[in-house]
């Protein structure tokens, strides 16, 4: 017996659901990495190096969760330690951090297109880049191009 039009449109919409669940569990998991692969290299660039304690401080969190997280950046391939000095990014690590400023920077900017202070626009971006997808990346971005 074939399905009725509502049973398959339940099904649909379900399977949205459970679809845009699963890319915000997705998004979650990767944004703490891509947040701290960003500050790296945010760190590198001003300082030639990321400390522990600067990663710490900037991020407003203890040492120790410092230390798990570049743990399991580096268990990633994503950066390096050289002892007694800070923290690098591997090729990998770069590409990642380039591509998350990136997405922030778009971000910030359609909010400024917006008319949002700068201020909130910077801070806004922070949690949106992780979430946005790349088809909805690129019409904010052509958004912001087209008002240029």
């Amino acid at each position: 017996m074939a399905r009725r039009p509502a049973a398959r449109a339940r099904t649909k919409s379900l399977q949205a659901d459970v679809e845009s669940h699963r890319q915000a569990r997705r998004s979650r998991r990767t944004a703490l990495v891509e947040d701290y692969v960003e500050l790296i290299a945010d760190l590198i660039k001003k300082d030639g190096e990321a400390r522990q304690t600067d990663l710490a401080r900037c991020l407003g969190v203890a040492q120790p969760t410092v230390a798990k997280m570049l743990k399991r950046l580096i268990g990633d391939g994503l950066v390096a330690q050289k002892p007694y000095r800070g923290v690098f990014l591997t090729e990998t690590g770069k590409v990642l951090a380039e591509q998350s400023h990136k997405r922030h920077q778009i971000v910030e900017s359609f909010l400024l297109a917006l008319g949002v202070s700068g201020e909130t626009a910077r801070i806004d971006a922070e949690g949106i880049e992780h979430h946005v997808s790349d088809e909805t990346l690129t019409a904010l971005q052509r958004f912001v191009e087209g008002r240029s």
